[in-house]
Parts: C-alpha cells; structure tokens; sequence
C-alpha cells in the first residue's frame, strides 16, 4: 500500500483518520512521559523503604545520600514531612501531618491518565464515525451500473479501516492505562507502608530519641 493510496483512505474516512492519528501520538506521549516518571517513583519508594529498615534514623552517610537524591519524589518529601514535626507532638498529632503530607502527594500520581482515558473511549467512537462517512462515500457509487457493485465493495472494506485503527488506539491504551493505574495504586502503598514505618519508630517514652531527624 502506497502513500496515495493511505491519503485516499484517509479522505473517504472524511478525515477521521488524520483526527485518529493525532490521538495515537497523544496516548503515546502520556504512556512513555508518565511510564518513565512512575516507574523512578516506585523505585525510589522501593529504595528508602529499604533504607529505613536498615537505618531507621536515616543517619548514615547512604542513607542521607539516598534521601537527598530522591528528595524531590512523593516518598521523600514525606520522609521530609516528619522532620517537621516538633519532638514533644503526639503520635495522632504526627499522623495527622503526615496524612495531610501524603494527601497533597496522591492527586499527582494519576496526572494526565485521564487524557489516556479520554483517548480510549473517543478513538473507537471516532472510527466508527469515519467508518460511516466511509459507507456513505462507498455507496455514493451506485449511479455506476457497470462498476458500482466492484466500488461499493472497495469502498466497504477502506471505511472499515477507520473502525479498526480506532479499536486498535483503544486496545494500546487500555493495557496501558490499567498498567500505569497499577503503578499508582503501587505508589500510593508504598506512601503509606513509609508513613507507618516512620510513625512506628515513635515511642512516647523516648521520642527526642528515635524521632527521625534529617540534617
């Protein structure tokens, strides 16, 4: 199949199909942008999870190194959230804080898979929407006596290229949203395991001691 014969495709589909290709490039970008970020995010969870077990107080030089690098991810910025925290509150009054710390954090886990969304559930639409521009031009050919039968056939088979892409943007982004949804899901588990993890290292009879406190 040639360049003129996709172009022509793309005309009968009554242009459904450029409309469809720009979708595909949008699911592509969120999939790649946001696949990047949550799987550095997941594994820097995975990394200061394993340092607190090792160094509950974080105060080694790893371990202070480990926080600063990943200093900017939801995981470190509630690690930091507790180094806030004045050493004569209450452990409610600290999970209070670290609640709220981590509830600012979960909104921009998901940023931009409502756009993959959209994508999924538009693009099937729109190529059943090119598929019957598509019909209407195939059948538009029955005036030809003598070739109409041959064109309408032709033109059946190209509309239904429309319906086809369309399914298979939604099918893409499918397995992919659920796979970026699962990583969320896995980040927000991980937030909460390091609150409990931090808020269990507090004991009321030595709490100036164990509280966590990050130079």
């Amino acid at each position: 199949m040639n360049i003129d014969k996709i172009i022509e495709i793309c005309n009968g589909s009554g242009g459904t199909l450029y409309l469809m290709a720009v979708l595909l490039l949008i699911a592509l970008t969120v999939i790649i942008e946001r696949s990047r970020y949550l799987l550095n995010m997941q594994q820097a969870g995975e990394d200061l999870m394993r340092a607190l077990r090792a160094d509950p107080a974080l105060g080694g030089t790893a371990s202070r190194a480990l926080l600063e690098r990943h200093a900017g991810q939801p995981q470190g910025r509630l690690i930091q959230a507790m180094d806030k925290e004045d050493l004569q509150a209450d452990r409610d009054e600290v999970a209070g804080h670290l609640e709220e710390a981590l509830m600012v954090e979960v909104p921009l886990l998901d940023r931009s898979l409502w756009v993959l969304d959209t994508v999924i559930t538009l693009a099937p639409l729109l190529g059943l929407f090119g598929t019957i521009v598509g019909m209407f031009h195939a059948f538009s050919v029955l005036d030809d006596v003598q070739n109409g039968a041959t064109q309408v056939t032709g033109g059946i088979a190209e509309a239904l290229v429309a319906t086809a892409c369309g399914l298979f943007i939604a099918m893409l982004g499918l397995i992919f949203f659920n796979w970026l949804t699962t990583r969320v899901r896995l980040i927000v588990h991980q937030l909460e395991t390091i609150k409990l993890m931090l808020l269990n290292r507090l004991a009321p009879q030595d709490a100036a001691d164990t509280r966590l406190k990050i130079a």
